[in-house]
């Protein structure tokens, strides 16, 4: 991984602290964002020495709004001249129904808007790669159908459900996306983490949970308690593997589980009809057109 350039949106913490330690230590020049200056350069540092790169950088950007990722894209597209690979990481499981400063609903901004549109505008960075990939983190359940009249909550909003049917409209997304860039330099796959101890994670309420897990919530708790890393660096395998591997050089349009193997789409995700609507709305929202 020598001299690749590598940005981790959400790359301050969690599994994506834990991909861009190990990308780091493997020699490749990576980037991460966060939104707190103080946070963001705790972490690099804390990243540099336990990996002994020094070529580890922050960007700050606010992913919930469409200026926030249109500054992150002109950062880096001033300072460096290529993007080899993109992890669209960072993620947002909000407790209630809440709306960004654009008028869109959290969970939808920061899981499907930011990832659609910060590919888009790292397209001519990606495009001087050689062979560019992009990776995007799926979570929650994300199975079901998805509801095109209630992509941002609309008809109802209840915690991680609501989060995972953004993650399934981002798979979507994504699966779209590999459509419409085949024969290009980049290839576009998803993959699940499986479940971590994270920020977000430990910050679930019972409240945010489907009726049937709050009888379990204690369960849950522990699953998810502090354990230094451990469960990040392990959920974070599949995105390290997508980074590096050669066996997958060139292949697109794939989903794969947390063991780093090919999985099946889910059944709504192959539905074309859907994928383009969503897109349809998706670039609206951004304001791509």
């Amino acid at each position: 991984m020598k001299d690749k350039i590598i940005l981790i949106t959400g790359g301050t913490g969690g599994i994506g602290k834990q991909t861009a330690l190990t990308l780091a230590k493997m020699g490749a020049q990576v980037v991460v964002t966060g939104r707190s200056q103080t946070s963001g350069e705790e972490a690099v540092q804390e990243l540099k020495q336990l990996s002994g790169s020094q070529q580890i950088d922050l960007l700050l950007a606010d992913l919930s709004t469409r200026q926030g990722v249109r500054s992150l894209a002109e950062q880096f597209n001033q300072r460096y001249a290529r993007l080899d690979v993109l992890i669209n990481n960072a993620g947002l499981a909000a407790p209630k129904r809440e709306l960004t400063a654009d008028g869109i609903e959290s969970n939808f901004a920061v899981n499907v808007l930011a990832p659609f549109l910060l590919t888009h505008l790292l397209k001519e960075s990606l495009n001087a790669s050689p062979a560019a990939r992009v990776i995007s983190l799926t979570g929650g359940e994300a199975k079901g159908q998805i509801g095109l009249d209630n992509l941002q909550a609309e008809r109802s909003f209840s915690g991680l459900t609501t989060y995972s049917h953004a993650k399934l409209v981002l798979m979507a997304v994504m699966y779209e996306f590999a459509q419409r860039t085949q024969g290009t330099n980049m290839t576009v796959n998803v993959c699940y983490p499986g479940q971590a101890s994270t920020q977000m994670t430990r910050s679930v309420t019972p409240e945010m949970l489907p009726g049937f897990m709050r009888l379990i919530w204690p369960l849950f708790k522990r699953v998810v308690r502090e354990d230094g890393g451990q469960s990040a660096a392990k959920a974070s395998r599949s995105s390290v593997y997508l980074a590096t591997s050669v066996e997958i050089a060139g292949i697109s349009g794939q989903y794969f589980d947390t063991n780093c193997k090919r999985a099946a789409w889910p059944q709504a995700v192959l539905d074309q009809q859907t994928r383009q609507k969503i897109w349809t709305i998706t670039e609206r929202l951004s304001q791509l057109i």
